[in-house]
């Protein structure tokens, strides 16, 4: 036997790189969705101040429901 290990084989990534949700760049494997530290912390800065948000309406009651039978 030999020490050397095998190495010939194809290595698959886990994932499948794609673009950078900030920049466009293709994805890192560490920061995964984005391609960098910065572009992650960029992301998680919008969550944090608030620019990311999900629209709610003012009055729960008049909210459209498509669900519902009036």
């Amino acid at each position: 036997m030999s020490d050397k290990t095998k190495t010939d084989g194809k290595v698959e990534p886990l994932r499948k790189t794609r673009p950078c949700p900030e920049c466009g760049k293709p994805s890192n494997r560490e920061h995964y969705p984005f391609c960098s530290n910065r572009c992650r912390e960029v992301d998680l800065s919008r969550w944090l101040t608030g620019s990311y948000a999900i629209p709610v309406a003012d009055d729960e009651t008049k909210a459209d429901y498509p669900d519902e039978e009036n």
